[in-house]
């Protein structure tokens, strides 16, 4: 599919899987770390952390050589995952936090004080709201089942189809056109 949100999805969309980013964003870096904070099988755990590795959102480091063992941490792309699930977590914590309140909160290193993880424009830093904002055609739309534009989608911002280049055949003075041709009328019979 080519929707970046059913792309997301194939890497990071299991049950598990953003539990397992998070506690190795928060330095739980082995095998046995994760297993024992999540209480997750082993079988499971080791499913989720190669399809992490082979999509390139973790990278695996041995760190021992008898028994081999591994350590994990999130590569570029990992990290960026994660600022993407530091905006789930706030939600979390607005929505569903209840009455005690979240269970962690966010210091941004930056300014030393607590944060909310929000999503802003790359072009004036304002935030971005779901209501604010207009998903337009891009160079990769391909429509297919999940990403057809919706009828309602404005008219302006709607891909425009290709008109085919009609080519015309010049035909020599004095001679009819083909039989079968389409512009040849057809006789009565």
């Amino acid at each position: 599919m080519t929707c970046s949100i059913a792309r997301s999805l194939d890497v990071a969309g299991e049950w598990w899987t953003p539990l397992i980013l998070r506690d190795i964003w928060l330095r739980r870096n082995r095998f046995d770390e994760i297993q024992s904070n999540l209480d997750i099988s082993r079988k499971l755990l080791t499913d989720r952390l190669d399809t992490l590795v082979r999509e390139g959102a973790v990278e695996r480091r041995q760190y021992q050589e008898r028994p081999p063992r591994f350590e994990y941490r999130l590569t570029e792309a990992g990290q960026e995952l994660m600022e993407a699930f530091m905006v789930l977590l706030s939600w979390g914590d607005r929505w569903r936090g209840g009455k005690k309140g979240p269970p962690m909160l966010i210091r941004h290193l930056g300014c030393g004080k607590h944060a909310e993880a929000v999503v802003t424009c790359s072009c004036c830093g304002e935030r971005m709201r779901a209501n604010e904002v207009l998903l337009e055609p891009g160079p990769g739309l391909r429509e297919t089942w999940g990403t057809t534009p919706h009828p309602r989608f404005p008219d302006a911002l709607k891909p425009k189809k290709r008109a085919r280049k009609q080519t015309t055949k010049k035909r020599s003075r004095g001679k009819p056109p083909p039989k079968g041709d389409p512009g040849r009328p057809l006789s009565a019979a």
